[in-house]
């Protein structure tokens, strides 16, 4: 998957600026697709290049003009293509497995630490999806068919956030040292 995809998939609901489209990918595909916000202008540009978004310049009294992105019909079939084509396994790129795999080279206890840090994080990041599922996925079955997919979206950040948790107190257990 490309940031062009991402981007894409964050414009077809609703048509927003570039500074709009930086936040949204704070708080939803943010989740699982990262970039700078200098990331994000340059593939605007790019996308509008390609025929793929159309800008509208939005005149402001008192603030510097704004330009509003959508996706152009020729855009929404790229997405629908995308989402056809068939897809690899994403490889694993984590920096704590990296740490975990030669962790014996630090005494248990800084260790114990760093697993901890790195747990209160995934904590708060399973609070948050399970606040959006209670506040907008409260009965799933009754949404509309677009928000279900967003909703199973959500459900594997929930599950990714659950099982994480989970190895984390098993191999918590497994790594602390023998006691005499």
């Amino acid at each position: 998957m490309a940031l062009t995809h991402a981007i894409l998939a964050a414009l077809q609901e609703e048509p927003c600026s570039g500074y709009d489209l930086t936040k949204r990918f704070d708080g939803s595909v943010g989740f699982f697709w990262q970039a700078s916000h200098q990331q994000i202008y340059r593939e605007l540009s790019k996308l509008e290049e390609m025929g793929l978004l159309q800008s509208e310049v939005i005149r402001q009294t008192h603030r510097p003009d704004k330009k509003i992105y959508r996706v152009t019909p020729k855009g929404l079939n790229y997405l629908r293509q995308w989402i056809m084509e068939p897809g690899a396994a994403s490889p694993t790129r984590d920096e704590l497995l990296v740490k975990t795999f030669v962790g014996h080279l630090v005494d248990w206890p800084a260790f114990k630490a760093l697993l901890e840090q790195q747990r209160g994080q995934h904590l708060e990041r399973l609070a948050i999806y399970r606040r959006i599922e209670e506040q907008y996925f409260a009965d799933p079955k009754t949404l509309p068919r677009h928000y279900r997919f967003q909703y199973a979206t959500l459900r594997k950040g929930i599950r990714f956030e659950e099982s994480w948790l989970a190895w984390c107190e098993e191999i918590m257990l497994l790594l602390q040292p023998d006691l005499p």
